[in-house]
């Protein structure tokens, strides 16, 4: 009984003396460096199970932190789930891209995001419910946004016209406009809801191109395809007196019978939010294939 006894051979009541004492040690003088304290005059146990804690905080401040936004992106982008490529779709016979006769896309003043008016020698206004459009390019192959891709986006009228080439707006070049994607790959056109025409279910049409530079030529385009609009927001657009005949060719023709959409428009159908009043904003993610 002469042996001196160190502090893990004096049994259980000991140790939870010990530990009753540490906590009020660390209670009375929290925040004051009582870990440094406790661990110079207590045992090399002492030490192991001061460091055990202060690593259990940190690890527990660290889980609730927040994650940024950009980091939950890019792992989201790097999980391995496969992205489907935008279906490629018809430019149409109205493109005017040079591809079918008129070029607007070597015209000074095409790079704009508010499209609703012409530029050049007209500043014609079209009329039309309010629409914000915002597409985010991604690559197909892993997700990542493509930063300085190119946009070229067109669509009719609030009558069903297309500028440059029907009847009465040939000398127009309104709902036109090519946007260079910011650092998220995303592109945003100030525009109106475009008309359903006969034979037609209401869609937009845009070209995807490399670079801001490429999209001076179509044969340049990384991709062609269209947005089908949904039927509910559509059809209170056309309640609107500024779509006359919208309604009534709404009513003629679906997505099943479209002769672009027939074959499947998940991929082309955005997320529309908002109301005739507000106006709407159509956004959609699109996979290229580059």
């Amino acid at each position: 009984m002469d042996e001196e006894l160190h502090d893990h051979d004096r049994g259980l009541g000991f140790d939870l003396s010990m530990l009753i004492a540490r906590r009020r040690l660390l209670t009375l003088f929290a925040g004051t460096g009582v870990a440094a304290l406790i661990a110079s005059c207590g045992s090399g146990s002492t030490s192991s199970s001061t460091a055990a804690a202060a690593s259990a905080t940190t690890s527990a401040n660290t889980a609730a932190t927040p994650i940024a936004s950009t980091t939950v992106a890019a792992a989201a982008a790097s999980s391995g789930s496969a992205l489907e490529v935008i279906p490629e779709e018809t430019a149409g016979p109205y493109p005017g891209d040079g591809s079918s006769g008129v070029d607007v896309l070597s015209k000074t003043g095409i790079v704009r995001s508010d499209i609703r008016s012409s530029f050049g020698s007209s500043t014609t206004t079209a009329p039309g419910v309010p629409s914000t459009i915002s597409l985010t390019l991604v690559d197909v192959n892993g997700g990542a946004p493509m930063p300085g891709a190119a946009v070229y986006l067109w669509h009719c009228d609030a009558e069903g016209r297309y500028s440059l080439y029907s009847q009465g707006v040939t000398n127009e070049n309104y709902l036109r406009g090519v946007q260079e994607a910011d650092s998220n790959g995303t592109v945003t056109f100030t525009t109106i809801f475009p008309a359903c025409y006969s034979g037609r279910w209401p869609h937009i049409h845009y070209e995807v191109y490399p670079s801001l530079a490429d999209a001076a030529t179509a044969s340049n385009k990384l991709a062609t395809s269209q947005l089908a609009l949904t039927k509910q927001a559509s059809a209170a657009v056309y309640a609107s007196d500024l779509y006359p005949q919208s309604t009534q060719n709404l009513s003629q023709v679906s997505l099943a019978t479209d002769n672009v959409f027939s074959d499947g428009a998940e991929l082309e159908t955005p997320a529309i939010t908002g109301s005739v009043a507000d106006g709407y904003t159509i956004a959609l993610t699109a996979a290229i294939a580059t």
